[in-house]
C-alpha cells in the first residue's frame, strides 16, 4: 500500500476536520486507498503547533507552511487557513508539484482564483499533472449523491425551478462578537462566500452552470463588538437572495443566510421537473423524497405521492463502517470527501470538485455581488 505524507496548513476547526478524516481513512473503508502519514502542520501560533502534534498526531509543526513544501516526504498540501492566505500556499504547493487538497472557497476574490487556476495550467503545461481537489463535502451526502442519479437517469425529466437554501442563525444576535468570517479583508465576503459557495456548488454538481444571477445580498446588523470592549462596523453580507438561471434554461432561488432564527446547519433543495421532483433538508439527511409524475392517477391516490429513498449511509464500496443502513452525520461527509481525493492521488486522476470548479464558483459569486438587484416600487 502507498504512504501518501501530508503537510496540513492551518490546525484549526477545518484543520481538525480534515486531520480527523484522514486518520478515519484504514477504520471506514476496507481496503482504505493509501497510508497516511501526517508529517507536518503549519499553524500561526506555537500553541496551535503543539496541539497538532499532541492532539492531531503530527510529527512536528512550523510558523512557516514553506517549511512543509520544502519536504521531499510530504506529498499532499492541505489548505485550510483564512481565506485570504490561501492564494500563496496554493500557488506555492502547485509550483512545487505537491497534490493539494484546498477547503473552499479557493481564494479570497475573483482575481486570485484566477490567478491560482493560471497557474496551475502553467504547471500542467510543464508536465507537474497532480491531483487538485476543492473541498466541497456537501457532494457527499448519500442523499444528494442519489438525486444527481435520479436527475442523471432523466426521472426528472425537464427541470423547470429549483430552490437551494443555506441557513444559520449565528449572526441573529446583534451581540455577537465579530470575527475574521465577518471582514472582508480576511474572507472576501459574507455569508454568501461562507454558505453560499456551497449551494452554488451543489447546484452546478446537480443541474449544470449557470447563465445568469440577480442577488442581493445585505447586511442586517451593521455594527458588532469588536471582542475589544469597542465597537466596529460590519463590511460583510448577513444574507444573500439570488435568483438564477442555469444553461439548461432552469430558473430558480438561491438562499444563503445567518440571519435564520431557528436554524442549526440547514442546507435545504427544492427540484422540480416535468417527470418529477427532489427534496432534500440536511437537518433530516438521512432521507431523500422523490415524486414519480409518471405515476398514473388513481382512485384514492393509488400509489402517487413523494417516496422516501432511505439513502442513510449507503456509501458504495470499499466503505465499511459504519454499516449501511446506520444514520449518517456531517462528518461523514467530510470523510467521504477526503477518501475521493486520496484515491485520485494514488490513481494519479485530476481532482473532482477541481480548482476550475472553485474558481467558476467564484464567478458566481463575484456576478452575485456585481449585480444590479434594481429595487421597483410597487405602484398603489
Amino acid at each position: 500500500m502507498r504512504t501518501i505524507g501530508v503537510g496540513m496548513v492551518g490546525y484549526g476547526f477545518m484543520g481538525r476536520m480534515h486531520t480527523y478524516a484522514y486518520l478515519s481513512l484504514p477504520l471506514v473503508y476496507e481496503p482504505a486507498p493509501a497510508k497516511i502519514r501526517l508529517l507536518g502542520a503549519a499553524t500561526r501560533t506555537e500553541a496551535s503547533g503543539k496541539l497538532a502534534v499532541e492532539q492531531g498526531g503530527y510529527e512536528f509543526s512550523t510558523r512557516d507552511y514553506r517549511d512543509l513544501l520544502a519536504r521531499e516526504d510530504i506529498d499532499v498540501i492541505n489548505c485550510c487557513t483564512p481565506n485570504n492566505l490561501h492564494r500563496d500556499v496554493v500557488v506555492d504547493a502547485i509550483r512545487a508539484g505537491k497534490h493539494l487538497y484546498v477547503d473552499k472557497p479557493l481564494a479570497c476574490n475573483l482575481e486570485q482564483a484566477q490567478e491560482i487556476v493560471q497557474v496551475e495550467q502553467e504547471a500542467e503545461a510543464a508536465g507537474l499533472h497532480r491531483t487538485r481537489q476543492m473541498v466541497h463535502n456537501y457532494r457527499y451526502i448519500p442523499a444528494v449523491m442519489r438525486a444527481k442519479e435520479l436527475i442523471e437517469e432523466g426521472r426528472l425529466g425537464r427541470v423547470y425551478t429549483f430552490c437551494l437554501r443555506y441557513l444559520h442563525s449565528t449572526n441573529a444576535d446583534p451581540k455577537r462578537v465579530l470575527n475574521w468570517k465577518s471582514e472582508k479583508a480576511a474572507a472576501g465576503g459574507g455569508v454568501l462566500v461562507d454558505l453560499g459557495s456551497h449551494i452554488i456548488d451543489l447546484t452546478r454538481f446537480l443541474l449544470g452552470d449557470f447563465r445568469r444571477v440577480c442577488a442581493h445580498p445585505f447586511t442586517a446588523i451593521t455594527e458588532r463588538p469588536d471582542g475589544k470592549g469597542g465597537v466596529r462596523a460590519v463590511d460583510t453580507d448577513d444574507a444573500c437572495m439570488m435568483l438564477a438561471e442555469l444553461e439548461s434554461g432552469a430558473v430558480g432561488v438561491l438562499e444563503a443566510s445567518k440571519l435564520a432564527t431557528g436554524a442549526n446547519d440547514e442546507i435545504s433543495i427544492d427540484i422540480r421537473g416535468s417527470e418529477g421532483a427532489l427534496l432534500f433538508n440536511m437537518m433530516d439527511p438521512n432521507w431523500l423524497k422523490f415524486y414519480d409524475n409518471t405515476v398514473l392517477e388513481q382512485p384514492l391516490g393509488g400509489r402517487k405521492g413523494f417516496l422516501h429513498i432511505e439513502a442513510v449511509q449507503r456509501y458504495p464500496k470499499p466503505a465499511v463502517l459504519p454499516g449501511p443502513k446506520n444514520t449518517v452525520g456531517w462528518m461523514r461527509f467530510h470523510i467521504a470527501s477526503m477518501h475521493e481525493f486520496v484515491r485520485r492521488v494514488v490513481a494519479g486522476e485530476p481532482g473532482n470538485p477541481s480548482l476550475r470548479d472553485g474558481l467558476r464558483v467564484h464567478q458566481v459569486m463575484d456576478a452575485c455581488y456585481r449585480s444590479p438587484g434594481v429595487w421597483t416600487n410597487v405602484e398603489k
